[in-house]
């Protein structure tokens, strides 16, 4: 494997990352909005502050890890995508930032009309934030980003494949949270709740799977080139994926919840791989590959470096917070 071959796979493990621990935790946001009135949502709202309490703010470790690579080990093409696609990126940030503060603010609320204020405003930028995010992807992966950062400052995200992948992203988003947020509940020791949300995560994941599917028709034509990746080599993904899919509806129709987790994970990160490997060896699809985007030699001997050692450092804390937060214990307690 090259040297820009492997910091462009460090990069993308972070990706999938993000999408697969981030993403679950914007999909309960979904949840949250359409929880109901005050009254009847607030248990489920309970369970959705309880659940990502804990992990909010460490989900987003892996988002400063693909910038950082990706600066660092690709400027040019960051540059590129930084310019035009700006308003996506923006309208992506500007979520992040609402959601983390009405996030806090809603727990300290002095009065109902401002806890259900700073509710909407979590609930709403839960959607919107990863919807962006996907718009930034379909804008890379079909060609609408010129090395010179030229594009176009709205074609390029609102096109066919962008609008696909931003409500492909809060479609699998969704699907995630609601598998994980069931097996909270029924670690909790709520039974209607696990069922009422087993029933919507059954839903919202048999929509998404038909999206995804649906999205190879437009993909086709407004994404050659993606969709010649993901017709080849990177069809077994897409496969994988579809199996993962199926296999979770099926286990969350059984109440096998702690396996549903496993193979919702795998299906929503075959789903993000799939795109990865449709699009490559392009960084930025038809303009610039991963070899030609790569900076200086030893700027991308450093970043291997700096990932040997934030797998050292950072992963072992992060995995053993995620395991803490899925424990029994931790699903029982008051805090």
């Amino acid at each position: 494997m090259s040297l820009e071959l492997a910091v462009a796979a460090a990069l993308f493990v972070g990706v999938i990352a993000y999408a697969v621990l981030g993403g679950a935790d914007f999909g309960s946001g979904f949840f949250d909005l359409t929880a109901g009135s005050s009254r009847r949502g607030a248990e489920l709202r309970t369970l959705v502050d309880h659940s990502i309490g804990p992990v909010w703010e460490a989900n987003h470790v892996w988002l400063i890890y693909v910038l950082v690579i990706w600066w660092t080990g690709f400027p040019e093409s960051f540059a590129a995508a930084m310019s035009t696609l700006v308003l996506p990126l923006l309208l992506a940030l500007l979520g992040i930032v609402l959601r983390g503060a009405s996030f806090a603010f809603r727990k300290y609320a002095a009065t109902l009309a401002q806890a259900r204020l700073f509710g909407v405003v979590f609930a709403t930028s839960s959607i919107i934030t990863p919807f962006f995010l996907g718009t930034v992807a379909g804008g890379i992966a079909s060609g609408r980003v010129p090395i010179d950062g030229t594009g176009d400052r709205w074609s390029s995200w609102l096109n066919p494949t962008s609008l696909f992948g931003g409500v492909i992203a809060v479609g699998t988003c969704a699907f995630l949270a609601g598998v994980f947020l069931v097996a909270d509940a029924r670690r909790s020791g709520q039974e209607r709740l696990a069922e009422e949300l087993r029933v919507r995560a059954l839903a919202v994941g048999a929509a998404t799977g038909v999206l995804v599917f649906a999205a190879l028709v437009p993909i086709d034509h407004d994404a050659p080139t993606l969709a010649a990746g993901l017709e080849g080599r990177a069809a077994p993904l897409v496969v994988l994926a579809g199996l993962a899919g199926l296999a979770t509806m099926v286990l969350l129709w059984r109440r096998r919840y702690a396996v549903a987790r496993i193979t919702a994970v795998l299906a929503v990160a075959a789903v993000v791989s799939g795109w990865g490997v449709g699009q490559y060896p392009w960084l930025l699809v038809d303009e610039v590959t991963i070899a030609d985007a790569a900076g200086a030699t030893a700027t991308l001997q450093g970043l291997l470096v700096a990932v040997g050692l934030a797998v050292v450092v950072v992963v072992p804390p992060l995995a053993y917070l995620f395991r803490l937060t899925q424990s029994e214990a931790w699903s029982r307690s008051d805090h």
